[in-house]
């Protein structure tokens, strides 16, 4: 709906075009309070520049001369017929999807605990966390681990062996709209800051590049919220510091490879107080 509300906006600003009126050259959005007002004026036969600019509210205010000779044209009341007939495709978008937004909220009420319980994932919007309860249901009971979970959603890299050589680790076919809201999701946990999903990404990219990255956070998403809804538990986010954690050694090696790599001689010597 939104593309199709774009494409009625933007055939707006052509019959303006056409009529001589440049008001997208003045207001940013000729759908706000300001836009609208002018444009019903002109529909209902206004065509005084300096009155029409007068309807302007708050900011749009300080751009009236502006407005007086962008409001000048040869605006005629065909191009006020068809500029109302888009209005109105417009607005009965607006209205459906409200309508579709109150339906949403009846169907999900039973599942409002689960859908909060998801939005504490980094990178999980409302939305997303719709998306996943409408196509996984929202029981974990019907995936016996996070690995089905993951199996199914296809974030879990296939192996396909021959002759004790694995030649494929292509991920498997999964659902496509758990898919598609994955990816947004997990893209937009890479770009937090200071968290695990971040630094996962980082660590895997570095040495099999962004799109297994990617997956490998999508996964560990599905993971997290197979566990969270088993357990009724929000999200706690291990940190960005997790591996160094968890893996000391492999994280002093990285670091001393580095300065190696730079043409450094790294001689470690533990603080006295390091347990």
């Amino acid at each position: 709906m939104s593309r199709d509300r774009a494409r009625q906006v933007q055939r707006i600003e052509k019959l303006l075009e056409d009529a001589g009126i440049k008001l997208s050259t003045v207001a940013t959005d000729i759908m706000g309070v300001s836009g609208r007002a002018i444009l019903q004026e002109l529909i209902d036969g206004h065509r005084d520049p300096t009155a029409l600019a007068e309807l302007a509210r708050g900011r749009m205010r300080r751009k009236i001369p502006a407005l007086i000779e962008a409001t000048t044209g040869r605006f005629t009341d065909h191009h006020g017929f068809l500029i109302g007939m888009h209005l109105e495709l417009i607005d009965g978008y607006g209205r459906a999807l409200a309508e579709l937004d109150a339906r949403i909220d009846q169907v999900i009420e039973p599942l409002r605990a689960a859908r909060e319980l998801l939005c504490s994932i980094p990178g999980f919007s409302t939305t997303l966390a719709e998306i996943f309860l409408a196509e996984t249901g929202g029981d974990m009971s019907v995936f016996p681990t996070a690995g089905h979970l993951a199996s199914w959603a296809g974030t879990t890299p296939g192996a396909h062996e021959s002759a004790g050589r694995v030649k494929s680790t292509k991920t498997r076919p999964g659902n496509r709209y758990l898919e598609g809201a994955l990816g947004t999701a997990a893209l937009a946990a890479t770009r937090s800051k200071g968290t695990y999903f971040s630094a996962k990404y980082k660590r895997i990219a570095a040495h099999r590049g962004p799109a297994k990255a990617l997956v490998a956070v999508e996964h560990a998403m599905l993971v997290a919220a197979w566990h969270m809804l088993t357990g009724g538990e929000y999200y706690r986010d291990p940190g960005a510091d997790y591996f160094t954690r968890h893996t000391p050694a492999k994280a002093k090696a990285r670091a001393i490879g580095q300065l190696e790599s730079l043409g450094y001689r790294v001689t470690l010597e533990p603080l006295a107080d390091s347990t």
